[in-house]
């Protein structure tokens, strides 16, 4: 799947790396939508976050990327989404296993911990980087069932 559309938000510890990243993005031939925050006022990141996945949800985008101080929060609260598999990613290693291996669909970074250009280049790997299937997809596949509460 050729992943053209990106929902992308941030809280206000984020919101300058969001901005980057967006016109980052946009600049690579993305069309990307921009859940928020505006300006960088003060909003709680739960609410950013639901809302980055529930385009993902949806299939209003492809995939979303969600950035907060640390990362923490949000993929919490992305987790708890039905159909997210929410990833937080601190270097190219962990950003290339989330899509390889767990086929995540929303990207969690800690915006402010990482320089402008380490952000675009997860960004782009994330983007770019193929689910391998095989048996990593049985184990997704427990993962999904885990959510719809099934037992093994």
């Amino acid at each position: 799947m050729s992943v053209r559309r990106v929902a992308i938000g941030s809280d206000h510890s984020a919101w300058s790396q969001k901005e980057f990243l967006k016109q980052y993005l946009k600049g690579q031939g993305y069309t990307v939508v921009d859940i928020g925050c505006s300006g960088g006022q003060r909003v709680d990141y739960p609410d950013i976050a639901r809302a980055v996945c529930h385009t993902v949800v949806t299939e209003a985008c492809d995939r979303g990327i969600v950035l907060d101080g640390a990362g923490i929060g949000s993929s919490m609260a992305c987790n708890k989404v039905r159909g997210i598999r929410a990833a937080l990613c601190y270097d190219v290693r962990t950003v290339i296993n989330s899509r390889e291996h767990n086929n995540a669909n929303v990207l969690v970074l800690g915006g402010p911990l990482h320089a402008a250009v380490e952000l675009s280049e997860m960004v782009s790997l994330w983007l770019e980087t193929a689910f391998a299937g095989g048996r990593h997809l049985v184990r997704v596949n427990k993962i999904m069932a885990i959510e719809r509460g099934e037992s093994s």
